[in-house]
């Protein structure tokens, strides 16, 4: 027995001819165009978060010189606003406010940005603390006295 003969020839597609559903047509170099709009704005977005935060990290070293610069005035230290001063940002202003029972110790610092934003993107970060002041305590007992009833 002799089995049919095909009835016609299987025709086989040309690869050029077969569609890819993952490609579609005329839609090439869709993304590079994107991309190269998109790129340089999330270049910027970066620049503006590390200027950011270098920019916190500046208010950090103001509440720092703040702190210390109010615990060296409180101590009675002659020299407290060089104390603050050497631990501000560059360019930081240290004002010293003697009280008679407390001192007030405000930094106050420019910060701006490098290059061509420095105008736009220029903010001043500051701190101020206050502490009880130890050169003016005085009493028999030590310290500022007896405890009050």
């Amino acid at each position: 027995m002799r089995p049919d003969p095909p009835s016609a020839p299987r025709r086989r597609k040309q690869p050029q001819q077969q569609r890819q559903w993952w490609r579609p047509r005329g839609d090439g170099g869709f993304v590079t165009a994107e991309t190269a709009v998109a790129l340089p704005a999330l270049v910027l977005l970066a620049g503006l978060l590390v200027w950011a935060v270098l920019a916190a990290a500046a208010q950090l070293r103001c509440v720092d010189a703040a702190r210390v610069g109010a615990r060296a005035a409180a101590r009675g230290e002659a020299d407290a606003a060089g104390v603050a001063r050497a631990a501000a940002p560059p360019g930081a202003a240290v004002l010293v406010d003697l009280a008679p029972d407390t001192v007030r110790v405000t930094v106050d610092a420019p910060y701006g940005a490098p290059g061509r934003f420095a105008e736009v993107l220029a903010v001043r970060v500051g701190a101020t603390a206050v502490a009880a002041r130890e050169d003016t305590l005085r009493g028999s007992e030590g310290g500022a006295g007896p405890w009050p009833d």
